[in-house]
C-alpha cells in the first residue's frame, strides 16, 4: 500500500522506499493520474487531500469528487481519510483537508503531551495531541477561527500578506500588494534555507538564486536592487521573518496554553526553521526524508491498521 497525500502545489506519495515528493499545481493542470500511474504497481493506495480547496475548482465538493475520481481511475479500490477521523470508499464531504488530522491519528498515542506544529510550502499546521475528539470534523475553516491553522508557509507565502511597510533610512516605506516576493525569497536571502529547497515556482517563474531572490524582494518596495542597494533589500527581508516568527510562536504557544501541552514537535520541510524558533523537537532527526511528507506516511499507516 503508498499514502498519498493531494494538496493544492504538491502530491506527496510514501512507498516502502521513502517519501517522493512531485510539484503538482492543481490550480494550472492536473497531473494526478499520470504521477500515480508511476506506483500503480502497489496493491492499493490510502489517500488524504487538501487540493479542493485550489480555486480551479467552483467549490470544495467539486474538488473531493475531481481527486477522488483521478485517483479511483488508477487505484480504484483507493481508501480516503476523512476530519471524523475514518476511511471513506466514496467522495463525501468529510475527505475536506484531513491531511492534519491523519497525523494526530497516528502521532496522538506515541507523543501525547505533544503539540504538532507542521510547515509546509503553504500553510502551518499546530495540532494538540491531546484533542483528538475536539479535533474531529473540524475544517480549515474553524481551524483558522481557533489559531490552529495559519496561512504562513516556508516557500508560498506573499510577503505582503505580512508586512505592510518597513522602514528603511529611518523613514516607513510602503510595500507593495503586487505578488512580487514570497516567503521563499526572504528565507533563502536570511540564509534560513539554501535555493535547492526553494522548490516552488517563483513569482517571476525566474530561478530560486540570490541573484533572482534579491531582485523580486527589491520590487516589493517597486524598486531595482541597484536603486536602493543590498541592505536595504535584505532589510525588506529581515522584516517579513521577523513578522512571520512573532505570529508562529505566538499562536503555537496560546494553543499549547489552551491544552496543556509540554512540548513541541515539528515536521515538514519548514521543520528545522520551526525548531529553532520553538526550541523543539524535529521530527526529520528520528524520520528522515519521511518528515518532507507526514500526511503521507502518516495515512498510508492508518491504512495498514485496516488490512
Amino acid at each position: 500500500m503508498i499514502g498519498v497525500d493531494i494538496g493544492g502545489a504538491n502530491l506527496k506519495v510514501v512507498d516502502e522506499a521513502g517519501a517522493h515528493i512531485h510539484y503538482c499545481p492543481l490550480w494550472k493542470e492536473t497531473p494526478i493520474r499520470e504521477i500515480l500511474q508511476d506506483y500503480s504497481s502497489a496493491d492499493n493506495a490510502a489517500v488524504v487531500m487538501s487540493g479542493e480547496l485550489a480555486d480551479c475548482f467552483a467549490s470544495k465538493q467539486d474538488g473531493i469528487e475531481f481527486i477522488f475520481t483521478a485517483v479511483r481511475d488508477v487505484f480504484p479500490h483507493a481508501i480516503f481519510y476523512g476530519t471524523d477521523g475514518q476511511f471513506h470508499t466514496t467522495p463525501v464531504s468529510d475527505l475536506a483537508a484531513a491531511n492534519w488530522l491523519v497525523m494526530a491519528d497516528v502521532l496522538r498515542d506515541r507523543y501525547p503531551d505533544a503539540v504538532l506544529v507542521d510547515m509546509g510550502s503553504t500553510t502551518t499546521d499546530i495540532i494538540p495531541l491531546n484533542a483528538w475528539e475536539t479535533l474531529k470534523g473540524q475544517t480549515d475553516f474553524t481551524r483558522l477561527k481557533t489559531g490552529m491553522l495559519l496561512y504562513y508557509g516556508l516557500l508560498r507565502t506573499p510577503v505582503s500578506s505580512l508586512i505592510r511597510s518597513v522602514c528603511l533610512d529611518g523613514s516607513p516605506v510602503r510595500v507593495s500588494t503586487e505578488y512580487f516576493a514570497c516567503a521563499g525569497d526572504a528565507h533563502v536571502l536570511m540564509g534560513l534555507i539554501p535555493p535547492e529547497m526553494y522548490t516552488t515556482v517563483p513569482p517571476d517563474s525566474c530561478s530560486p538564486s540570490w541573484d533572482h531572490c534579491m531582485r523580486r524582494m527589491a520590487r516589493m518596495v517597486c524598486a531595482d536592487v541597484a536603486e536602493i542597494g543590498t541592505e536595504y533589500v535584505l532589510h525588506i527581508a529581515q522584516a517579513y521573518v521577523h513578522e512571520e516568527q512573532v505570529c508562529i510562536t505566538q499562536a503555537v504557544r496560546s494553543v499549547m496554553e489552551q491544552y496543556a501541552c509540554r512540548r513541541i514537535l515539528t515536521v515538514g520541510v519548514g521543520s528545522g526553521l520551526l525548531s529553532s524558533w520553538l526550541d523543539a523537537h524535529d521530527l526529520n532527526r528520528d524520520m528522515g526524508s519521511l518528515s518532507d511528507a507526514m500526511p503521507a506516511w502518516a495515512v498510508r499507516e492508518a491504512g495498514l491498521r485496516t488490512v
